[in-house]
């Protein structure tokens, strides 16, 4: 185990400083400094150990953290990374973007504060990457077999690059010019720098797996053509039908939904131009929604130089400690500071947006909010508390409903659930015969870290489909939910 009394000696939690403020809203690099070796290695240090690591259920992945906790503290960071990468393909990813419900549930949480689980982890696959420790890992032998994947997020990955290092032949289709998904687009740099998209995407291409950028399945290649060619295909577009607001002047120039505004953004940071960018310089904006889409909106428009921007969510303030009726160890749902929140602006809850105020030019330049209250259980604008904001861009942070349905259900036509999410059984497997499902199409909006496992499981299924047995782990079943979500 990690040192026996690390946790004794060291009580702190210790995360690695933020660039100033003033510094880094003058560029799109990561907000995070390089973490200090000998502050990973007394943090992780800190591991107890425990009898039960919860923090492996509150995994999605059961992610061997006590395991990769002591060789850190070891500094055997070669071994560590073979225990890492044993259940995460993308380690670089869920360190920088999962919200940690490992932490949520580590054992030393319940009387002082958690281990700094995803920091260990991203310290980890840094040190791997910046040494040559990751290599690829072709297949020893062919199958014969072939796989499409559709859509290129974190579960099309995983499940890409479990099927090829199992010997099949796997080819990604992902509409957009790029590989990545939400990754490549959805992300903002400050979050993710797209250089660790492009590592991990450069030891695929030498494992064998094969990319198709600019292909809509359903639109330049039909759904039936992809079955016709393919001996299986994993559906693995997302969630990506935004949830609207469809109250009064919600036509208005300038009113928008965040991933067209992020996308926009990441695709000018790659090096495109885009003619009538959307763009926060010198605008009061607003963002309409307290998640970390909406915190990416807002660091985002703090970038461009916005002359405001106003944080509003419907529901109340969560509370700074854990709520009773979320004990330890499961997700609770508290009151966060993110980076982008630090760099300025105001978050605002309670606030019910009731209408978009325009200008003499179909421009909206205010909104009209309510305070929130809650009548037979619904939050509701109540009456009399109406007040304007200045608002020239506002942004619709509000979640997602589902998949696109469209040309899937046109076309390909399985089942869809009430949800708005394509219809598996507990093998992943559609209604249509060898086509599978995994990640956030079949789940709905969900973290990063569920992405990753479905897609190992689904390729596990699919593994299974082709060649009546497999060795690939399964490490989640579609009705699963870890104690901490």
């Amino acid at each position: 185990m990690a040192d026996p009394k690390g946790f004794l000696k060291t009580q702190e939690r210790e995360l690695p400083a933020r660039r100033p403020v003033s510094v880094r809203l003058m560029d799109w690099k990561e907000v995070y400094e390089q973490g200090d070796a000998a502050t990973i290695r007394r943090q992780a240090g800190r591991c107890m150990d425990c009898g039960i690591p919860f923090c492996h259920h509150g995994c999605p992945l059961g992610n061997l953290i006590p395991e990769w906790n002591d060789l850190t503290w070891r500094d055997e960071g070669r071994q560590a990374i073979e225990r890492l990468h044993a259940t995460n393909n993308f380690p670089e990813f869920t360190g920088r973007l999962c919200p940690a419900p490992c932490e949520s549930s580590c054992v030393l949480g319940i009387n002082q504060p958690a281990v700094t689980i995803k920091q260990v982890e991203v310290s980890i696959i840094d040190q791997a990457f910046a040494n040559g420790w990751v290599t690829p890992h072709p297949p020893e032998r062919l199958t014969g077999k072939t796989i499409a994947v559709v859509g290129s997020g974190p579960a099309g990955l995983a499940a890409a690059q479990q099927l090829t290092r199992a010997g099949h032949t796997v080819a990604v289709y992902e509409r957009d010019d790029r590989i990545g998904g939400l990754l490549r687009y959805g992300i903002p740099d400050f979050k993710m720098e797209k250089k660790h998209l492009e590592g991990r995407l450069t030891q695929m291409m030498a494992e064998g797996t094969r990319f198709r950028a600019g292909i809509e399945i359903g639109v330049d290649i039909t759904w039936d053509d992809l079955r016709a060619r393919y001996d299986a295909v994993i559906v693995c577009t997302g969630a990506t039908v935004p949830r609207d607001l469809p109250i009064p002047g919600r036509d208005l120039d300038g009113v928008h939904y965040a991933m067209e505004y992020l996308v926009q953004q990441n695709k000018v940071g790659a090096g495109d131009d885009i003619l009538g960018q959307i763009d926060a310089e010198g605008k009061h904006v607003v963002v309409l929604g307290g998640g970390d889409t909406g915190a990416d909106c807002i660091g985002t428009a703090h970038r461009q130089g916005a002359l405001s921007v106003t944080n509003l969510a419907i529901g109340k303030q969560p509370p700074a400690e854990r709520p009773e009726n979320q004990p330890w160890p499961m997700f609770p749902n508290l009151f966060e500071v993110a980076s982008a929140h630090e760099e300025g602006g105001e978050r605002k809850f309670l606030a019910s947006t009731v209408e978009f105020l325009s200008n003499d030019q179909g421009e909206v330049r205010a909104i009209r909010v309510a305070e929130t209250e809650y009548l037979d259980g619904r939050r509701v604008p109540k009456a009399g508390t109406e007040h304007e904001i200045p608002a020239d861009l506002v942004l619709l942070a509000l979640g997602f409903t589902g998949a696109e349905s469209d040309e899937i259900s046109g076309q390909l036509g399985p089942q869809f659930d009430a949800r708005g999410n394509v219809e598996r059984d507990g093998d992943y497997q559609s209604t249509i015969p060898g086509v599978f499902v995994a990640g956030d199409a079949g789940r709905g909006q969900s973290l990063i870290v569920w992405a990753i496992a479905e897609g190992r499981a689904a390729a596990s299924a699919v593994d299974r489909y082709l060649e009546g047995k497999t060795e690939l782990p399964f490490p989640v079943k579609p009705t699963d939910r870890a104690i901490s979500v």
